[in-house]
C-alpha cells in the first residue's frame, strides 16, 4: 500500500492532558492515495488504539492540495476500529484536525474531509485563556456532520436491550444508519447506566446511542454514551 514513510500521531481527543480523554490514532497517506482497506485494518489492529483515521490528500495535481471553493483543503478520510471499518467517529476526526493544524499541514482554519458518509468541515476556533497573555495555539475544533435520518419512534420500544427497560426513556429512534438512540430523562441518568455489553451485543442495532440533557450549570449540552461492542470497542466516550 504505501511507498513512502507514513507520518502517524496519536491524539488524546476532549482533553488537555496527556494519557487522558479518548484517544485515536492519525495516519497521514500519500496524495489521492489507492484504498487498501484490508491494509488499514491492519494498522488500526496494530495502534489498537479505540479509532485510528486515515488521511489522504485530494490534490489537483502532484504538489498542491486540493481546495474547495471556500479556498478550505480537502482530504479523503477513513475510519478503523482494531476490528472494523466505521462509516463515522466524531474524535478521531477531532484527532485528524488537532494533527493537521498544529503540523501546519492545513494552512486554513477550515479543513474539509471527504467520507463515504459524505463531507465533515472541521473549522478551528480560538480559545482564549484568562491565565495566559496570548492565545498562543490554544484553540477549539468545531465539527459540522452530515445530518442522519431518523426513523421508527415507540414501535422500537420493545426491542429496547435490558439495560434501558429501568430507565427513564422519553424518546427512541432509529437512525438510517441502523443505530438506536434512545433519549433519557437527564444526563444524570445516561452517566449512572450500567450496561451489559454481552447482551447489548445481542441487540438488533449495530450501536446503542443513549443520551440526555446535562444538568443545570453544566459546561455541556447534554451527556451522550455511546455501546458498539460489534465493533470490538465496548463503549465510544463522547460529551
Amino acid at each position: 500500500m504505501p511507498q513512502r514513510a507514513i507520518k502517524y500521531a496519536v491524539v488524546d481527543a476532549f482533553t488537555e492532558e496527556a494519557f487522558k480523554g479518548n484517544p485515536a490514532a492519525v495516519c497521514l497517506l500519500e496524495e489521492n492515495a489507492d484504498v487498501d482497506e484490508k491494509w488499514m485494518l491492519s494498522v488500526a489492529k496494530e495502534f489498537n488504539a479505540p479509532m485510528t483515521a486515515f488521511l489522504s490528500p485530494l490534490c489537483s495535481d502532484a504538489h498542491d492540495i486540493e481546495s474547495s471553493g471556500d479556498g478550505a483543503p480537502q482530504f479523503r478520510i477513513w475510519w478503523f476500529t482494531p476490528t472494523v471499518e466505521v462509516d463515522l467517529c466524531g474524535h478521531a476526526t477531532l484527532a485528524a484536525t488537532h494533527f493537521l493544524l498544529t503540523s501546519d499541514l492545513a494552512k486554513h482554519d477550515i479543513v474539509k474531509f471527504v467520507a463515504k458518509i459524505g463531507i465533515v468541515t472541521a473549522k478551528r476556533v480560538p480559545k482564549s485563556d484568562s491565565t495566559l497573555k496570548e492565545t498562543h495555539e490554544k484553540f477549539f475544533v468545531e465539527l459540522d456532520f452530515p445530518v442522519v435520518p431518523m426513523m421508527g419512534g415507540d414501535a422500537l420500544e420493545p426491542s429496547l436491550p435490558k439495560t434501558l427497560k429501568g430507565a427513564s426513556v422519553v424518546n427512541v429512534q432509529k437512525t438510517s444508519a441502523d443505530d438506536l438512540l434512545v433519549e433519557l430523562s437527564s444526563g444524570k441518568e445516561v452517566a449512572i447506566l450500567e450496561p451489559d455489553f454481552e447482551e447489548i451485543k445481542k441487540c438488533d442495532r449495530r450501536r446503542v446511542i443513549v443520551t440526555g440533557p446535562a444538568p443545570d450549570g453544566s459546561e455541556y449540552d447534554f451527556f451522550t454514551r455511546v455501546f458498539c461492542p460489534k465493533f470490538g470497542l465496548d463503549e465510544v466516550l463522547v460529551y
